[in-house]
């Protein structure tokens, strides 16, 4: 078995955990980390996620994650073990063997999707959570007064998309908990409407999806359309520093069409943020 680059450096860390390596398999997604992979080995697999233990957002990010993890029975796979040495921080999950959801119109996934992120929404906030303010979407909205409509408390994923919906037979698991906030209820939700708009659903027919969720059906609407205008002009202004990512284009038009849908009129010269 050959290792290289991070995976040299973490295994020798990760052996009273893992055991003997027999093989490691670096995966597509996870670029907030140094390293995701699924370890085989004698006790597991695991899939492992690392970052270098040096101060600022991808450390911040996966203390997070490890402090979030015990609160996630039933909605995310398992956090086994974790390890903080000198130079790195690693966490070690139960290994699902599964797919990214398909969000697609008439997908089979899309019931066990919503009702994911039905469940996500049921998590009781913990104690350590409660200084978790989202505030990522505050400067983008119109007014102060409007930010103030995404406060709640709710525990929130913040990243719905179809690779952290990680499809298993009949079960869907939410991963990818790079960064849980405390927030209003209908985030999560409205966060799916726009990923299934960009994957070929109206927008009407995104948030008939979405009306199944508990929080989108107790969210004021007035607080839905701030939220909406935020996230286009987010996108908007991700997608002038970043022209030639076409994924933000695609998040761009998703937002159009949702916030068309709703009657918001966000003209591109008030996203100068």
């Amino acid at each position: 078995m050959q290792t290289d680059g991070p995976a040299s450096e973490i295994l020798p860390l990760v052996r009273d955990h893992t055991g003997p390596v027999t093989g490691i398999h670096r995966t597509t997604h996870g670029h907030s980390s140094d390293l995701t992979a699924v370890v085989e080995c004698a006790k597991g697999p695991f899939f492992v996620k690392a970052v270098r233990n040096r101060p600022g957002g991808r450390r911040d990010s996966l203390i997070r994650e490890r402090e979030v993890g015990a609160a996630l029975v039933h909605v995310a796979p398992p956090l086994l073990w974790d390890v903080e040495a000198e130079e790195w921080l690693v966490l070690g999950y139960e290994a699902v063997d599964g797919r990214p959801a398909h969000f697609e119109p008439g997908s089979a996934d899309l019931p066990l999707v919503v009702d994911l992120v039905a469940r996500i929404g049921r998590v009781p906030l913990p104690a350590f959570a409660r200084d978790w303010t989202e505030t990522r979407w505050d400067r983008f909205a119109a007014t102060g007064s409007e930010a103030g409509l995404f406060r709640g408390d709710t525990l929130l994923h913040t990243d719905i998309n179809p690779s952290n919906m990680l499809v298993a037979g009949r079960r869907v698991w939410a991963v990818d908990w790079a960064w849980p906030t405390r927030g209003a209820g209908f985030i999560d939700p409205a966060l799916l409407v726009v990923q299934l708009v960009a994957s070929g659903h109206t927008a009407a027919e995104a948030e008939k999806w979405a009306a199944q969720v508990p929080a989108w059906r107790e969210a004021e609407p007035e607080a839905v359309d701030a939220f909406a205008a935020a996230g286009l002009r987010m996108y908007r202004a991700r997608t002038r520093r970043r022209p030639a990512e076409e994924w933000l284009t695609a998040m761009v038009r998703a937002y159009e069409a949702w916030a068309s849908h709703r009657g918001i009129g966000v003209p591109p010269a008030s996203a100068g943020v």
